[in-house]
C-alpha cells in the first residue's frame, strides 16, 4: 500500500494526490500538522518538505519525483510522454510551472492569508488531529513568521509573485488555446501541473478545503481579475479530475 504523507492544503500534495487517482492506484494519507510536520519527515527523508510518499521499503519526495516513480510503478494512464522530444517538454513544463506557479501562489496567497489567522487555520488544520486548530492558534504568531522566513514571503516577494503568476498564465493561454494541451493533443503531466498548482485561485468544490468566504481583499481581486485566463485551467481540473 502507498503511503502519502501530506497537507491538504497544499496544491503540491493536491498535484500528487491527482496523479495517484488519475492512474488509479490505491493509497492511504497521513495528514500532517504545519510544523509538527518536521520531524515525523526527517525520519524519512532528507528534507522536511511533503509531500512524500513511502511504498514498499521506498521513499520518494516532492510531487514531480512521486510522478516518476508513479509511472514507473504502473504502466496504466501514463502521465509521462514516451515520445522523447514529447517527453522533455512536459517535463520542462512542470519544471517552469512548479517554480512559477507553485512556489509563486503559494508566496501570493499565504502573504495575505497569513494576516487573518481566523481564515488560515482552519485550512492548516483540516483533516488534522481534533487539538489541531487549539495548537495553531496558540502557535500562531511564531508560525507566521517561521513560514515568512522559510517561504521568503514578504511585500516585495509577493508583488514579484503576483508577476510571475501573471506570466506564467499569459504562456499557458498562449500555448494551449482554447482547449488544448500544453504538450501535443493528450493529457499529460505538464496539465496536471498547472491546474493543480492552481488550485489556490480556482478553489473547485472537489478540493476538501474550507475556502474563506471573505478572503482578503487584494487576493480576492487578484482572482477576480486573472478569472479569464483560468478557465482553461478549470475546465482541464473538471474533466481529469
Amino acid at each position: 500500500m502507498i503511503i502519502l504523507y501530506q497537507f491538504p492544503i497544499s496544491h503540491f500534495c493536491e498535484k500528487a494526490r491527482w496523479a495517484l487517482d488519475y492512474k488509479g492506484l490505491e493509497y492511504k494519507v497521513k495528514n500532517l500538522m504545519p510544523g509538527a510536520h518536521i520531524k515525523a519527515i526527517k525520519k524519512l527523508a532528507d528534507k522536511s518538505t511533503v509531500p512524500v510518499i513511502e511504498h514498499d521499503g521506498k521513499i520518494v519526495q516532492g510531487s514531480a519525483e512521486i510522478i516518476n516513480y508513479l509511472d514507473g510503478l504502473s504502466s496504466d494512464r501514463p502521465l509521462t510522454p514516451v515520445e522523447p522530444g514529447a517527453r522533455s517538454a512536459a517535463l520542462e513544463w512542470e519544471k517552469y510551472l512548479d517554480r512559477e506557479i507553485g512556489v509563486s501562489i503559494r508566496c501570493y496567497c499565504y502573504h495575505y492569508l497569513l494576516t487573518r489567522p481566523d481564515q488560515v487555520v482552519p485550512m492548516l488544520a483540516h483533516h488534522g488531529p481534533w487539538y489541531g486548530k487549539w495548537l495553531l492558534r496558540l502557535g500562531f504568531g511564531k508560525l507566521s513568521k517561521i513560514m515568512r522566513k522559510h517561504m521568503l514571503i514578504n511585500d516585495e516577494t509577493a508583488a514579484d509573485a503576483l508577476n510571475r503568476i501573471r506570466a506564467a498564465l499569459a504562456r499557458i493561454n498562449e500555448r494551449v488555446g482554447t482547449d488544448g494541451y500544453l504538450v501535443g493533443d493528450y493529457f499529460t503531466r505538464a496539465d496536471l501541473t498547472a491546474a493543480s498548482l492552481l488550485t489556490p485561485f480556482l478553489q473547485p468544490e472537489s478540493f476538501d478545503i474550507p475556502w474563506p468566504q471573505d478572503p482578503p481583499p487584494a487576493l480576492a481581486q487578484t482572482v477576480k481579475e486573472l478569472e479569464p485566463q483560468l478557465e482553461w485551467a478549470r475546465r482541464i481540473y473538471a474533466r481529469y479530475r
